[in-house]
């Protein structure tokens, strides 16, 4: 009888950042690409020259990715685009927690 051996834990993370990674740089093709349907070749090679870089630069590269796609687009004298991925990673209804309230009660 086989059993399955468990991945270690830093296999599972680190495929569980390239599905987010995979799934937010599709979501930033679309919306470049609704913006500039001219340009789709070079914003998928902005997205694959950024990722490679977000990848280099943490093991989070999801949380970069959209700005340094950004940064990438305006040197290319492109007007930024309203993307979709910020709510993917922000909590729901943040604006309404009340920033004066104090963390812990006296």
């Amino acid at each position: 009888m086989k059993t399955e051996q468990p991945q270690p834990t830093s296999t599972v993370f680190l495929q569980t950042v390239a599905v987010a990674v995979a799934n937010l740089k599709r979501q930033l093709q679309r919306d470049y690409q609704t913006a500039y349907p001219e340009l789709a070749e070079i914003v998928h090679l902005v997205l694959d020259e950024e990722e490679s870089k977000a990848w280099e630069l943490t093991t989070f590269p999801h949380l970069l990715l959209p700005d340094l796609v950004e940064m990438h687009i305006a040197n290319l004298d492109l007007r930024p685009v309203e993307t979709k991925y910020r709510d993917l990673f922000s909590p729901h209804h943040c604006e309404e927690i009340g920033h004066h309230q104090h963390a812990f009660a006296a």
